[in-house]
């Protein structure tokens, strides 16, 4: 299943951020550090060598593939005229039959994890409450199990929280 390219703008701010850090600090440290490492001699033994250059592989693989996320990402920067239904970026509050309430932020792909509460767009939990409205029931069919919950609440932060 292709990843949604949708983000908030506290997210892509994050993933640029991240980008700029490992580009502009990070890979010229490391860089720094394997000629440190190569001027002490043979190369096929020196730990600090081997290490860093694994390290550089990390940061170059990391940063390849946030240039070509931030390069298709679709920055999502304002609040929906239509506040009574969940749409992308909303915090929705759900309660399950025992009325235990939950709450979930729908955030891009590459910021479910920022956040306890934050979960995917592309998760079928988001999938089932997208369109939805306050007090409508949602059933999200899970891997283990087929969840029934009640929308109590829908809310959405400001665009860059």
């Amino acid at each position: 299943m292709k990843r949604s390219n949708l983000i908030t703008a506290a997210g892509a701010v994050r993933l640029r951020n991240e980008l700029a850090h490992l580009w502009k600090n990070l890979r010229p440290e490391v860089t720094r550090a394997i000629n440190a490492a190569a001027a002490e001699g043979d190369r096929s033994e020196n730990a600090e060598y081997i290490y860093r250059k694994k390290q550089l592989r990390e940061i170059d693989r990391r940063v390849r593939y946030l240039q070509k996320r931030t390069a298709e990402m679709q920055v999502i920067e304002h609040i929906p005229n239509n506040q009574s239904k969940v749409f992308f970026g909303a915090q929705v509050t759900v309660s399950d039959a025992h009325n235990n309430e939950t709450v979930y932020r729908i955030v891009g792909s590459d910021e479910f994890d920022a956040e306890p509460e934050y979960i995917s767009v592309d998760s079928p939990m988001a999938r089932a409450l997208l369109g939805k409205e306050l007090d409508d029931e949602v059933v999200v069919k899970l891997p283990e199990e087929t969840k029934r919950l009640w929308i109590v609440d829908i809310h959405y932060p400001s665009p860059n929280d």
